[in-house]
């Protein structure tokens, strides 16, 4: 078998986180902190959450199975494997990447409505525009 399978399949997943994300963000409304809201009303932006986590995981897979692919050896650092994807023009760059790793730990840890407003706010500008050019970027590289 050859790892060029295993690429393909690594992108077609992280297409698929991509859809759920950019699904999300299509029927986004801000989030708004004085607002009490039911279980039901809170779903959006939990489904925003998850899929952000879920993408953001879904890309760091494929940036090791491009690694595994395409270059001789793999990084042992985060900041490594960023700086290796920017290099390849995956990434528009390691400062995005290193703050998107933050939001997502910020998304695993922070509940508080004044921190979600910012939290969902920083997914819907930061993260979003991010994984769209990483999907087009990725795209165009396997072709």
């Amino acid at each position: 078998m050859t790892v060029e399978p295993l690429l393909a399949d690594s992108h077609a997943k992280l297409r698929a986180a991509f859809e759920l994300v950019f699904a999300s963000a299509a029927t986004y409304r801000p989030f708004r902190p004085d607002h009490i809201y039911s279980p039901q009303e809170r779903e959006p932006y939990d489904a925003l959450s998850d899929r952000f986590l879920r993408a953001f995981e879904s890309s760091l897979k494929f940036f090791r199975t491009w690694e595994r692919v395409h270059e001789a050896d793999v990084s042992e650092t985060f900041r490594d494997l960023l700086l290796r994807m920017e290099k390849v023009g995956l990434i528009s760059g390691l400062t995005t990447w290193i703050s998107l790793r933050d939001l997502r730990h910020r998304v695993v840890h922070d509940y508080l409505p004044d921190e979600l407003a910012a939290l969902y706010a920083a997914i819907i500008g930061e993260a979003v525009p991010e994984f769209r050019r990483l999907e087009t970027a990725a795209s165009e590289k396997l072709r």
